[in-house]
């Protein structure tokens, strides 16, 4: 199971990392997933103007489901370094309750997450 960072969803909107892509559709249907957290960050992003449109949105979230945050995915946020304002935070947090990789290419931002597995499949 891997769970996909925002940047990594922004990229494929964009078209920016064909290697993600391509990595992304070689993936066994129903092991990628993203967090809510996630979800709202790109549909903030959506009533913004930015990538992705809302189709493309919908779109893409029928193929890749979303996974609730919750009680389970609180607990190793609780336990994490602390950095205002940090959605990241809250992902790696649900990556580790679901003891799935994160699909990241900000690898430096999640440096200091022990126990974490971040993968960049943009290279």
């Amino acid at each position: 199971m891997r769970l996909l960072d925002t940047n990594s969803c922004i990229y494929v909107f964009t078209g920016v990392y064909p290697a993600l892509i391509a990595r992304m559709a070689d993936q066994v249907a129903g092991s990628l997933f993203i967090s809510s957290i996630t979800y709202a960050e790109l549909a903030y992003g959506t009533m913004q103007g930015k990538p992705p449109a809302s189709d493309a949105l919908a779109a893409f979230v029928a193929e890749v489901g979303i996974l609730p945050f919750d009680e389970a995915a609180a607990r190793p946020y609780a336990a994490m370094p602390f950095r205002r304002g940090s959605f990241d935070r809250l992902i790696a947090a649900h990556a580790l309750s679901l003891d799935a990789a994160l699909v990241s290419r900000n690898l430096a931002d999640f440096k200091d997450i022990p126990g974490l597995r971040v993968e960049d499949w943009t290279r």
